[in-house]
């Protein structure tokens, strides 16, 4: 079995903290997920995660007006420079200090980013090669507290800059002789957005308490003069007046880390000085408008502006977003989204579309605001993910959190399709049934709950006679019993899943049961416990103990191999002990403790080595195969091993993400002070942003304190069932890893005559069953595909049959995985086809060794039959809608004929009644 699985996607989480954007099409929103970044297709419904990372959270993401490179900044100043072409890092930089906001100039040429009180011009980074890709151009000083925000004009000539010291400055890019400095005030808050109006340099700026200024300018872009450059300004101010040595060396400093700064601008309250009789810009107060009604106080926390239909949208710490046609201040339309506050705001280029980030929850929403409906809505789990399960077809993955929601994810589209919210307290297990439409969740509520995923609806509640916290949940391979064990009662409650009736209590454990697995052959339930004892109960004679296991520690997890023949059991010393299920003997162990390998966390009074010797695996699960093992615990590692040898074969690091705790194996002495570390100092007494020492045995943090730092750990693994792909539940999310076969070289009894040449050869003499074996032999993906789609339909039956046994599974697997994204779907069916009906006996045979292969081909069938289905099922609507029309058009038609008949019918009548009436006249007259 291959192990080269790679980091493929980031579920469960869609947005943390920072600025949002949308790509330069406008169909996709880039979100900041932790330290990593996620990109949202609103067209194609689909989900992706960057395979890159900063090193801690990222606060800022600059994207640049083409839409290839993106400037991503963490909590400490360091950025690296990413293509979103090639998914590639292209350069590292440290600013040293927290950046506040990055924003590109429109032409592209130049990028701004605001750290502390001063803005810093850098030239963006071209297509050329260069050694420092961000070359500092211009420091711009103004603002005497830290600056919030930037933006530019639509020519680049010209940027603002928003400060917490509640004044705006705008700055000339270049060295114009009538703008080098503005300072703007009027606000009585910090100021959260400033906006220049189209092609002008009139300004919009919003302050944190809802007010809003208007700025208009007395001159337009086109007529700011270019200045004389830095070297002739200073030989003129030296012929004009005599500056002394002293005077002149303060201008030219040296930056952070010996960089030179490029030309310092400071800005001053003064107004600068005019040249060569060139009158300054100016600035007047045109209105000023606020957003809360008298007497209401909501902070304004985000804010965004449309500059080509002039709206403005801006949103609250209550939830609440408006938007506001400028300069006339009209409100189109408000609305509550959320009960926290938005802490980001994005439009895409055509103004359609306004996305909304809220890192209290982890929402991402895109709203439509001419229609007033949602192009997207997503929330990730509120605290943590505890426990996770693959369908099994490995089309879904639901998870359970210790926000009490269970989520079901789509793995193709990495979007969760369904959320359940009956618990009421922290799910604890997860799983679904055989048929894959029932999902299963235990939560310490006390209750377990089934839900179904064609109506979406809970279906069945199962309790127990007395109150119970639910830590393990089981569901046999039929589907009808459900067992799950208590942590208070150390009893194991078994229901039925078709009356939803209790059916027994099985007692015998003297400790709170940690985990359950049915046998996938036998109808035997496993049950780890706290008591250091395994049991294995017999389903079919009356649900008594079969066998006691004995192990050396307790009980953390039991797993099952997929053929039923093993047991897996982890214990609380750090071991993995594996039992034969039939003989109940002890097969062998493995000592997984140091690979463990746990980070020392801000508050321990104890080195990690000595830390780690208390560290568990606390999840298990068999690969497809069943030679090897998955583990993973309170570490940022999840272990491979191999069964037979009992070796390590791979191990895999989460999270590199340094704002989460337990990450570092040593704590930094640069940290460490007198009172103890730094980051246990509460410095802004009152500022709630100290981190308290958390109690023992709380996971995540001290939720009394404001700020803390989340735990590394893992609570939960799973491999799919197709193999190809394995998920874990962490503080971050659900991470999938999943095999990239693209780039893997990796030929099967190669020889010197097996080139791309000699399969090309054979293919030209239509030798077909020889080229398909050579070119599985250089096992090139590209050069199989073009072999097996050469071959004519009618001759596949017949290649088929004459294939050695070896490439028979090669073949399947290669129908299986190609089928799942090609467009020739009868031809790889046929494939399917001929390959299970001929040699279908042989596989059977072997049915272990290739039901992960089998089970692929499954899920690729399955997704195409679901997408035919819905699309045929919409055009029988059609049809039978257009003959409905047809009908009833030709009803009419008749009816319409018949009406006109009886018409006709009804005139003649009236002439006939008509001219006796006449005569009757005549007669009398």
């Amino acid at each position: 079995m291959k192990f080269a699985y790679r980091f493929s996607n980031l579920l469960g989480a869609v947005y943390r903290h920072g600025n949002l954007n949308f790509s330069k099409d406008g169909n996709s929103v880039i979100s900041p997920v932790g330290n990593r970044l996620s990109v949202f297709d609103l067209k194609n419904n689909k989900s992706e995660t960057l395979p890159v990372s900063t090193t801690k959270n990222i606060t800022c993401v600059g994207l640049s007006p083409d839409g290839s490179l993106a400037i991503l900044v963490d909590e400490d100043g360091a950025a690296i420079l990413v293509s979103l072409v090639t998914r590639a890092v292209l350069h590292h930089y440290h600013f040293h200090k927290p950046v506040n906001s990055v924003r590109f100039s429109p032409d592209g040429r130049k990028f701004v980013i605001t750290k502390e009180n001063v803005a810093l011009m850098y030239y963006a980074p071209g297509k050329k090669r260069e050694f420092n890709a961000f070359q500092l151009d211009k420091s711009y000083y103004g603002p005497y507290d830290e600056t919030t925000c930037i933006d530019w004009t639509t020519d680049s000539k010209c940027f603002a800059v928003g400060s917490k010291d509640m004044s705006t400055w705008v700055f000339g890019a270049e060295r114009w002789a009538n703008l080098i400095y503005y300072s703007l005030g009027g606000h009585k808050d910090v100021v959260v957005g400033c906006f220049f109006e189209k092609d002008s340099l009139d300004l919009y700026t919003v302050s944190q308490d809802g007010t809003l200024c208007m700025w208009e300018s007395d001159t337009e872009p086109e007529e700011l003069k270019k200045g004389l450059r830095y070297k002739e300004r200073k030989q003129k101010e030296r012929q004009n007046t005599r500056v002394t040595e002293d005077q002149e060396e303060e201008v030219v400093e040296e930056g952070e880390g010996g960089e030179m700064r490029g030309e310092v601008i400071k800005g001053s309250a003064d107004v600068p000085q005019e040249e060569d009789g060139i009158k300054n810009v100016r600035y007047r107060q045109r209105s000023k408008q606020f957003f809360n009604k008298e007497g209401d106080f909501n902070k304004l926390t985000a804010a965004a502006f449309h500059k080509d239909t002039h709206i403005l949208v801006t949103g609250f710490a209550s939830g609440v977003f408006h938007l506001h046609e400028l300069p006339e201040f009209n409100l189109i339309h408000s609305l509550s989204i959320s009960d926290q506050r938005i802490a980001a705001i994005a439009m895409n280029c055509t103004g359609d579309w306004i996305g909304f980030g809220c890192s209290g929850l982890g929402q991402l929403l895109v709203w439509e605001w001419q229609s007033e409906s949602y192009v997207f809505k997503q929330q990730g789990h509120f605290n943590n993910m505890a426990a996770l399960a693959y369908s099994p077809d490995g089309q879904y993955v639901a998870t359970g959190g210790d926000d009490g929601k269970v989520k079901v994810w789509n793995t193709n589209s990495g979007l969760c399709f369904v959320t359940f919210t009956e618990h009421t307290s922290s799910v604890t297990n997860v799983t679904f049934t055989s048929s894959g439409f029932v999902v299963v969740s235990a939560s310490l509520d006390g209750t377990v709950r089934a839900f179904d995923l064609h109506r979406y609806r809970n279906f069945r509640t199962f309790t127990s006679p007395r109150p119970a916290q639910f830590s393990s949940l089981a569901v046999d391979g039929s589907g009808e019993l459900v067992c799950a064990g208590a942590q208070d009662s150390f009893e194991i409650f078994l229901w039925s899943m078709q009356t939803g009736r209790l059916l027994e209590v099985l007692s015998g454990h003297e400790g709170p049961v940690s985990s359950l697995s049915f046998c996938p052959s036998r109808a035997v339930l496993a049950s780890a416990s706290w008591d250091r004892t395994v049991r294995l109960w017999d389903m079919l004679d009356s649900w008594h103990a079969k066998e006691v296991l004995r192990l050396t520690s307790d009980g953390m997890a039991v797993a099952y191999r997929p053929d039923g023949q093993e047991l897996a059991v982890a214990t609380l010393d750090g071991e993995i002990s594996f039992w034969n299920s039939q003989t109940a003997a002890q097969m062998g162990s493995i000592t997984g403790r140091h690979d463990l390998q746990m980070g020392r966390k801000d508050a321990d009074k104890i080195t990690a080595k000595q830390s780690s010797k208390g560290k568990s695996f606390t999840s298990l699960c068999y690969s497809a195969d069943g030679e090897s093992i998955l583990a993973g615990g309170h570490s940022k590692f999840v272990c491979i091993y191999n069964i037979r040898e009992q070796v390590l074969l791979k191990k895999f690091e989460i999270s590199c993400n340094l704002s989460l705790d337990a990450m570092e194996e040593f704590l930094d002495r640069r940290k460490m002070t007198e009172f103890g570390s730094l980051s246990m100092v509460d410095e802004g007494a009152g500022d709630g942003d100290g981190v308290e020492v958390s109690l023992p045995g709380v996971r995540r943090g001290d939720m009394s304190s404001r700020h803390f730092k989340p735990e590394i750990r893992v609570s939960s693994l799973h491999f799919s069932p197709t193999g190809r792909s394995w998920a874990a539940t962490s503080t971050e999310g659900l991470m999938i890893y999943s095999l990239d076969a693209s780039l893997v070289f990796d030929p099967y009894d190669l020889d010197l005559d097996v080139t791309p040449a000699s399969v090309r050869r054979q293919l030209k003499k239509c030798e077909w069953s020889s080229a398909i074996l050579l070119a599985f032999r250089l096992n090139e993906s590209a050069l199989i595909r073009e072999v097996l789609e050469a071959l004519p339909h009618e001759q596949i039956p017949v290649v088929c049959s004459t294939l050695p046994d070896v490439y028979v599974e090669k073949l399947l697997a290669f129908v299986g995985a190609t089928l799942e994204n090609s467009r020739h779907l009868q031809f790889y069916l046929t494939w399917a086809q001929s390959l299970l009906t001929i040699h279908g006996q042989k596989l059977k045979n072997r049915s272990g060794a290739i039901l992960p292969t089998i089970q692929s081909l499954q899920k690729s069938i399955q997704r195409h039959h679901d997408d035919l289905s819905k699309l045929c099922d919409w055009n029988i609507y059609a049809l039978r809608y257009a003959v409905v029309l047809s009908n009833q058009r030709g009803l009419k038609r008749a009816a319409a004929d018949e009406l006109s008949e009886e018409e006709e019918g009804s005139e003649e009548e009236d002439d006939l009644m008509s001219e006796p009436l006449m005569t009757e006249s005549d007669l009398l007259s």
